[in-house]
């Protein structure tokens, strides 16, 4: 009879807590919890799985784009016959990421949708316009 009154107990807590841990999610679509750091899922090279602009799907445009962050900061990416590198940190609580250096650009903002050791979702303001990518691991 204690064991059962512990489990109630345990069962109760949980179903209460479940609201709780939903709120403490970092990332939109990311995991709840991971045991690996935010660096050590962001320094990997990405190729695209999903490209949408506005909405619209147009994967087929990027298929042989790629980036590379590293954990020393350093950001690279291959589009083609394109390239160029700057460097990459964590901004707003690590809830964005903030690439500088890169085609005369003076920064870009990719705010975290997902990042998981395997997928890493983002998105960027260009203008009026909303690009977003839905990365894989190479």
């Amino acid at each position: 009879m204690k064991n059962t009154t512990k489990f109630v107990l345990f069962t109760i807590i949980i179903v209460f807590m479940l609201p709780v841990m939903q709120g403490c999610k970092k990332y939109q679509d990311g995991p709840m919890i991971s045991l690996v750091s935010r660096t050590d899922r962001v320094a990997n090279t990405w190729k695209v799985d999903n490209y949408k602009l506005n909405g619209t799907d147009y994967t087929s445009l990027v298929t042989n784009y790629s980036e590379t962050y590293s954990k020393a900061g350093d950001y690279s990416y291959v589009w083609g016959l394109l390239s160029g590198s700057g460097k990459w940190a964590f901004q707003n609580n690590d809830a964005e990421v903030r690439i500088t250096g890169t085609d005369n650009q003076s920064s870009v903002t990719l705010v975290i949708l997902k990042l998981e050791e395997k997928e890493f979702w983002y998105y960027y303001m260009d203008g009026n316009d909303k690009k977003e990518y839905h990365m894989i691991q190479q």
